[in-house]
């Protein structure tokens, strides 16, 4: 959503700040436009002075204190707590109930010994981690600062994938930690796997009745509770209605290993990496680099293929589920996970088969079993390992909801125009047997050019880059998660940014996995990039890795960070645990030894946006 130049109502504002606020909001989204309004509001609570809410009628009038809003809190990664939130506070209003939204990492914790009412939807990062946006929110609450919570009521709604061994564990910790500092649940904690609405649309129903009869017996007679209006309709083109792309390229970038004792020969590709351009022309959509690309696939043929095979279900046979009628093929092809597991599907499934060694694996006191399985298996490894009866129906409804993919975008539009760049791993193995596909992966290498993908964009707030174009900046991204930094310097190009930019970039092997190899030379050449390390782990005996490099350049790092640097990760989680510990040990070797005080570091570089990951 964007802000047009709204009418102003009566306000103590004069018309020069008028024309100030008027230009601040314009050209601003949704998620800003909260953030906005949410810091505000803080700046508003710290001064004394008397303090406005707008009416519906255009008046002025009190602003709502504590005890009579409701906060919505969110920690998101990838946009979903986020969009849950905006409903919620969205549904708030429009029961008139005042309300502010907030990111994590912008509300300010010495003002939860005063809130009354509070829900936080948020999502659980990996294996119990909160998402990056609510890190320090997290450790706050759960350190000795937090203070003691009597008069708080409170509800969580937490987001989180039951292919994970830990569903939902940053939601349980914070709902447990709220209640042992002394605030009153008011509602169940809500747990959503990724058919979130299942969960999350009776949870808002439900929270909301409660919110309304506390702030309506908490609010003087004579308070009006402030409602807003949105500024302008959001695009047509979203995560509900994606935009069908086209496919400018499709392009083959890593290669495979020659040997020079035969002619022309090669071992069979390592890896299979694609260079994706697609086009935006016409829908409107804009990104920022740092943004994702979200995309609607659906899943290769050879995997429905093979849960049919394993079923022996008929593909043409009709399944009508929730009023919408499609043949068992389209369902599985288009609306269903066939390559990530749930721990309600295996349990369905264990019933289905009497397999007491897959009842064993879900036994909740033992999760290293599960976790195993969830790591190693896609459905059809289960559907043959632990024969069932099923049929169409029970089937469909058991399977979770197709999960839409993001993935990061490798380009800036200031350089590109209406494109979005996409590098895209293949995930391509052998287990059990059989050659297993990624389904967004493969749905994406077998594109030509031509064909139409949907699509839709998915920001990314705290992946940007510095607003201040003189500040230095550090990236680490080995393998794909090269790929928005490959906008980054694309954009800092192309604005002119004064600031110098420091890529960490490894893979396997430099002759087939060197992604953007020529790019790169480039971009040193004219000065777009600055430095650039490199960690290629199988080409010498002993393994080097990017945090084995950070390690190696630790006083230029140090000092970089000192000098006002901004720090990126991207990539898989574990490489995100290994770069941060290296940071650690980077800060740690040169401010004395303190790990205490490295620690802290990092946290403060994080709490003021100067360290931002963006990790899978």
């Amino acid at each position: 959503m964007t802000a047009a130049s709204p009418a102003l109502p009566p306000s103590p504002l004069d018309e020069g700040r008028k024309v100030l606020l008027a230009r601040l909001v314009d050209g601003l989204d949704a998620p800003s436009l909260w953030w906005l309004s949410g810091y505000t509001a803080g700046l508003a609570q710290v001064q004394a002075a008397p303090q406005l809410a707008v009416l519906p009628g255009g008046g002025a009038a009190a602003a709502p204190q504590a005890g009579q809003r409701l906060t919505v809190l969110y920690g998101s990664q990838t946009g979903n707590a986020r969009r849950e939130a905006e409903k919620l506070a969205q549904a708030a209003e429009a029961a008139g109930l005042a309300v502010r939204l907030v990111r994590t990492d912008s509300y300010p914790t010495r003002e939860l010994a005063s809130e009354r009412l509070l829900y936080i939807v948020i999502s659980t990062q990996g294996e119990g981690d909160p998402p990056d946006d609510a890190i320090g929110f997290t450790e706050f609450l759960s350190g000795k600062r937090a203070p003691k919570l009597p008069e708080l009521r409170y509800a969580v709604l937490g987001l989180g994938d039951t292919s994970y061994a830990d569903f939902c564990g940053i939601a349980r910790k914070l709902d447990a930690r709220l209640a042992e500092l002394g605030a009153q649940r008011i509602h169940d904690l809500g747990q959503a796997d990724l058919d979130i609405d299942t969960v999350a649309a009776p949870w808002r129903e439900a929270a909301l009745a409660k919110a309304g009869e506390l702030l309506r017996a908490a609010a003087p007679a004579s308070t009006h509770l402030a409602t807003v209006t949105p500024l302008r309709p959001a695009t047509s083109w979203s995560h509900e209605r994606p935009f069908p792309a086209e496919v400018l390229a499709n392009q083959h970038i890593t290669g495979r290993e020659f040997h020079r004792t035969g002619f022309r020969r090669y071992d069979a590709p390592e890896k299979d990496v694609r260079h994706l351009e697609l086009s935006l022309e016409g829908s409107g959509l804009a990104y920022e680099p740092g943004d994702a690309l979200g995309i609607r696939h659906r899943n290769p043929e050879s995997l429905v293929e093979s849960v049919l095979e394993a079923t022996r279900l008929d593909g043409n046979a009709a399944v009508t589920i929730d009023g919408e009628t499609l043949p068992l093929h389209e369902w599985l092809a288009t609306r269903r996970e066939l390559t990530r597991l749930s721990r309600p599907f295996l349990a369905a499934h264990a019933e289905r088969s009497g397999s007491a060694s897959l009842r064993q694996l879900l036994d909740p006191t033992q999760p290293a079993g599960l976790a195993a399985l969830l790591a190693d298996h896609q459905l059809v490894d289960v559907l043959r390992r632990w024969p069932a009866d099923w049929d169409q129906q029970a089937l469909v409804a058991a399977l979770r909801p197709q999960a839409q993919r993001l993935y990061s975008i490798a380009s800036s539009r200031k350089r590109v125009g209406e494109e979005a760049h996409l590098t895209v791993d293949v995930l391509r193995y052998q287990a059990h047997g059989h050659t297993h596909l990624g389904a967004a992966s493969a749905f994406l290498a077998a594109l030509e050019e031509g064909a139409q993908v949907p699509v839709y964009i998915e920001p990314n707030e705290r992946f940007r880059v510095p607003a201040d174009p003189g500040r230095d900046i550090i990236m680490v991204g080995p393998g794909t998660g090269v790929a928005p930094f490959r906008g980054f310097v694309q954009e800092r190009a192309e604005t002119g940014a004064s600031g110098r930019n420091w890529l960490f970039f490894g893979t396997r092997h430099f002759n087939t996995g060197f992604l953007y190899q020529v790019e790169w030379q480039e971009a040193l050449q004219r000065k777009e990039l600055h430095r650039l390390d490199l960690a290629f782990s199988r080409d010498q005996p002993r393994k080097v890795y990017v945090q084995d490099r950070l390690r190696e350049r630790g006083a230029e790092v140090y000092d970089w960070l000192q000098g006002g640097a901004h720090f990126y990760v991207c990539g898989a989680i574990a490489m995100g645990k290994d770069v941060h510990a290296a940071l650690l040990d980077v800060v740690a070797a040169h401010n004395g030894g303190d790990r205490e005080a490295a620690a802290e570091y990092l946290t403060t570089l994080q709490a003021d946006g100067r360290y931002a990951r963006d990790v899978y």
